[in-house]
């Protein structure tokens, strides 16, 4: 029999495993579905009651979703505390995968209006995303009964969040460089309401310098970005530029409309910052590079989301963020000791670059300087400092969260990996200290990251130090939500 769309029906049905289970078939068999957009006769019963059971109006003679017969958002939309999603769907071959996105949406009692690029229409149709959102899904900046009813600037500014799945190259391009040429571009320049694209392109695509140029500057802008993740694409290639799964967008969005002061309120934060200094005499030292500045972004975010923050630095030339309350030490076994000293917490970032090593007792004069001899090279044996992360991760009075950094020169992914699993920590924010063209992450403002946490892994790209801890701040929410 054949069908309007059969993926809108696999979608409003919660996915392929829940056609699978109502039909009794294998995964095979859906594929197949897909590939001939149509279901078999015997279908057309169940299926159907199914989508009534979930809210959908359904035409039996085409086995069509025409409507919802009660929008799932509905109590939002009575109430003073609406939380609504402008949904903008790139030309991309995962625009489908917005359609499950909006399904997950209205799940979360969230409403969804859809806006479709001119290419977003080669790949799903408008009808398709009208019928799972309820609502008329807008195409066309130029339309003068949309302009009418529903004007682009209304429509930018009553959402309380922009989401765009997937995000092109193309539209990340006209976006970052100010070209407003169709209803997408035009409302994501005109709205004042929080941003967030989720890319999903070709690896090659997404590695060009022009791509990484555009992303960093959304992000600067403020665009908060949701992936993307690794894997095979629908090209043949492997790579980056995979766009992330529905449901982790879903949460991602879900906690971005919710952020707000005091979500972390009776939380006790502690967080480590800075370099340690390990003296050899009066005047010399040895030290890790650290300007404290991600540290620090850390401790304010978390501060700002109510959390009671201690934070343990060592020497910086930052200023400890507000309402945080700051210990300063100077060497490894101080900064232990204050960690120690602050528990109990329930949040631990160990963010402070700390030295590995120090000079044994004995082999240096704390009280003054050795005096430089011709010829004579003083012989400094080093002894190991205490490892605070993975002290913490073990202690008897243990953080329900212990968040370990890593610094990495090489083999990022494997080193952190197995960093992750020595320390005993939770999760685990790894990053290169050189970036690709060569700079150094060090006293910069701004950073990437490989995230760990068990067996999963995200490529955090770069963004401003204090971006990167929100993104963190927003893990440590949902964690704790």
């Amino acid at each position: 029999m054949k069908n309007h769309d059969v993926q809108t029906i696999i979608t409003a049905l919660g996915g392929r495993a829940a056609l699978q289970a109502l039909l009794g078939v294998g995964a095979s068999a859906v594929s197949n579905y897909l590939a001939r957009n149509e279901l078999p006769q015997r279908a057309v019963g169940p299926v159907c009651e199914a989508l009534r059971a979930r809210g959908y109006r359904v035409d039996p003679a085409r086995l069509e979703i025409t409507g919802q017969q009660f929008p799932a958002a509905e109590g939002y939309h009575a109430s003073g505390d609406s939380k609504r999603v402008l949904l903008i769907v790139g030309g991309g071959i995962a625009a489908y995968k917005a359609l499950e996105v909006a399904r997950r949406l209205q799940d979360q009692n969230i409403g969804v209006t859809g806006v479709m690029t001119r290419s977003a229409c080669e790949f799903i149709t408008p009808l398709s995303l009208a019928a799972l959102t309820g609502e008329k899904a807008y195409t066309d900046l130029f339309s003068l009964t949309d302009e009418a009813e529903m004007g682009h600037i209304r429509l930018a500014r009553e959402a309380d969040l922009v989401l765009v799945v997937p995000a092109t190259a193309n539209l990340m391009a006209r976006v970052a460089n100010g070209i407003a040429d169709d209803l997408a571009s035009t409302i994501l320049l005109a709205t004042t309401a929080p941003v967030m694209m989720a890319p999903a392109m070709n690896p090659v695509m997404w590695g060009h310098v022009a791509t990484q140029t555009n992303h960093a500057t959304l992000i600067r802008r403020g665009v908060e970005m949701i992936g993307p993740d690794d894997g095979n694409m629908a090209c043949g290639e492997e790579g980056t530029g995979r766009l992330t799964q529905p449901e982790d967008i879903v949460t991602a969005v879900m906690a971005r409309l919710f952020r707000q002061e005091g979500a972390l309120a009776g939380r006790h934060a502690l967080v480590t910052s800075g370099p340690t200094i390990e003296p050899i005499d009066s005047v010399r030292y040895i030290a890790n590079r650290s300007s404290g500045k991600q540290g620090h972004a850390i401790a304010a975010a978390l501060a700002a989301r109510g959390a009671k923050v201690t934070l343990v630095s060592g020497p910086v030339d930052q200023q400890p963020p507000a309402d945080v309350t700051h210990i300063a030490v100077e060497t490894a076994r101080d900064m232990l000791a204050a960690c120690e000293a602050a528990l109990p917490a329930d949040i631990a970032v160990c963010a402070a670059a700390v030295a590995d090593w120090r000079v044994k007792p004995g082999n240096s004069q704390p009280a003054g300087k050795l005096k430089k001899q011709e010829g004579a090279v003083p012989q400094l044996q080093l002894v190991e400092n205490p490892d605070i992360l993975a002290t913490l991760s073990r202690h008897s009075h243990r953080p329900r969260l212990v968040v370990g950094f890593a610094a990495e020169a090489e083999n990022l992914q494997a080193n952190a990996a197995a960093k992750l699993a020595r320390k005993g920590c939770d999760w685990l924010v790894a990053n290169a200290v050189t970036r690709a063209d060569g700079s150094s992450v060090f006293n910069s403002d701004s950073n990437s990251a490989l995230f760990l946490a068990g067996n999963k892994h995200e490529h955090w790209p770069e963004m401003p130090k204090s971006a990167l801890a929100e993104r963190l701040a927003d893990r440590v929410e949902a964690h704790f939500a």
